[in-house]
């Protein structure tokens, strides 16, 4: 059937060949007016999501000072083999507090790493190790995964939640390592030794 085609579009010169040109053409447009916009902008990505880092780790961090989001997140910690420790050490308030003070120093310091770097690594830890605890609950959640579908890979909404955190935390990823880079960049610089050119 392809080779009657092709055959056929040669023959005939069917517009399917001037269909795709003109699919070509569109993309192309779409990339161009892309780059007029700023797509190729130094940094951009880098800028944006420490930008919506800092915004999530704000509004996160501010639900975690109301009794609703205590309880929302009891079955979270309580089954996270990373954080199921909070609630014998906090009790079910002061465990979410102390999500919410970790929230908002790790998203402060990620805005300060907007002017320095350092502070910014800091935050960007601190984001990286928030969501390991987070996507390490996902096997350990009960009833994480929809009986009426079959099970796993059907998502409950408890599951659900967590697996933007894989995101999350692969921006963190991308962050820290961006600031480190630049970071030793200009200390790898500094401690290169200057050569010296000795002419005869």
């Amino acid at each position: 059937m392809d080779q009657f085609t092709n055959h056929f579009d040669v023959i005939t010169g069917d517009s399917n060949r001037s269909g795709r040109t003109t699919a070509r053409g569109l993309m192309n447009h779409v990339i161009d007016v892309l780059i007029k916009l700023g797509i190729l902008k130094e940094d951009l990505d880098y800028h944006l999501i420490r930008a919506s880092m800092v915004i999530i780790f704000l509004f996160f961090g501010y639900q975690k000072w109301f009794e609703y989001e205590a309880q929302v997140l009891i079955p979270y910690i309580s089954n996270g083999p990373l954080i199921f420790w909070l609630h014998p050490l906090f009790g079910i308030r002061g465990a979410t507090l102390f999500l919410g003070v970790s929230e908002w120093t790790f998203g402060t310091l990620l805005f300060l790493g907007f002017w320095n770097k350092k502070l910014g690594i800091l935050g960007a830890l601190g984001s990286s190790v928030t969501f390991i605890c987070t996507v390490t609950i996902i096997p350990f959640m009960p009833e994480g995964w929809a009986a009426s579908a079959g099970g796993f890979p059907a998502m409950t909404e408890h599951v659900a939640f967590l697996m933007k955190d894989i995101v999350l935390f692969s921006a963190s990823v991308y962050l820290l390592r961006q600031d480190v880079m630049r970071v030793s960049s200009p200390a790898k610089q500094n401690r290169e030794p200057s050569t010296v050119v000795l002419s005869h």
